[in-house]
């Protein structure tokens, strides 16, 4: 006989399973909003933080905002479907995102809000920005009278 060790939440996390399974052909028709906002990958190079979100269907740049304030980073932006069908009789299933979004995230290191570069392609955002270079300092003169 194996032992198995204790886990007194098992009971709540199959609960839990049985509730999402019960309610996800409910909710399954309706239009999703991103959960939490667009996913977003963080990495460091030796010199940026590159952020990459994942935002498809942004049609021009004008409908995406960044912001960077206090070491975070705000993604907001809207998504336009306007080749969709509005008949609403003839719409079976409608499961892709549109509508306003918005992501704000803590930024690993410091970074300089100047400087920062972004490009968008194929539905992803890729966001560089400089990091803030430790121990730079700039020597203030005294004046003396």
């Amino acid at each position: 006989m194996a032992l198995v060790p204790y886990d007194p939440f098992h009971a709540v996390d199959l609960m839990r399973r049985e509730m999402d399974r019960f309610f996800s052909p409910i909710f399954t028709g309706f239009r999703e909003e991103f959960s939490g906002g667009p996913r977003i990958d963080v990495y460091e190079t030796e010199n940026d933080v590159v952020a990459l979100c994942e935002i498809p269907g942004v049609e021009k740049k004008d409908d995406i905002n960044i912001n960077i304030h206090d070491n975070v980073l705000a993604v907001s932006g809207i998504i336009n479907r306007t080749n969709e069908i509005k008949d609403e009789n003839k719409v079976h299933r409608t499961e892709r995102f549109y509508g306003r979004f918005q992501r704000s995230i803590t930024l690993p290191t410091k970074v300089r809000p100047e400087g920062v570069k972004a490009s968008y392609r194929n539905g992803v955002l890729e966001i560089k920005m400089p990091k803030e270079t430790p121990g730079q300092h700039k020597a203030i003169d005294v004046e003396w009278h």
